[in-house]
């Protein structure tokens, strides 16, 4: 059983960039892909973007050009770098960990309990 850690999440300003952190501690997460999810109030959890074994990463197209997935060089931790962020990116995000990079939630073996990102306008 692998124990996903996220972290980063808060109350910001729109506008405002944040970094969330998904971490396992105590393991390397070199040979898995990692997946970020959100899930808004009264909406279904959305793909957000996901990184490979080999750090190739893929975007929502909702999400393209504002957000950023890589790992640290220890490959101990993985990043969502979020950007001018909006009121309606409000969500919790998850990540998620398995043994491919994928779209569906399905895909994924492991899951985060989520941190809540809040955007005031």
């Amino acid at each position: 059983q692998v124990q996903l850690v996220e972290s980063g999440g808060g109350l910001i300003q729109a506008g405002s960039s944040l970094r969330l952190s998904c971490a396992a501690p105590g393991r390397t997460l070199s040979t898995n892909a990692a997946g970020w999810f959100r899930q808004a109030p009264g909406k279904e959890r959305e793909y957000v973007g996901c990184i490979n074994r080999y750090s190739g990463t893929h975007y929502a197209d909702s999400m393209k050009g504002r957000i950023s997935i890589s790992r640290d060089s220890a490959k101990t931790t993985v990043y969502l770098q979020m950007y001018n962020l909006k009121p309606e990116d409000t969500a919790v995000y998850y990540c998620a960990m398995g043994a491919v990079a994928s779209t569906m939630s399905s895909d994924y073996d492991y899951w985060g309990q989520g941190t809540q990102v809040t955007v005031s306008s």
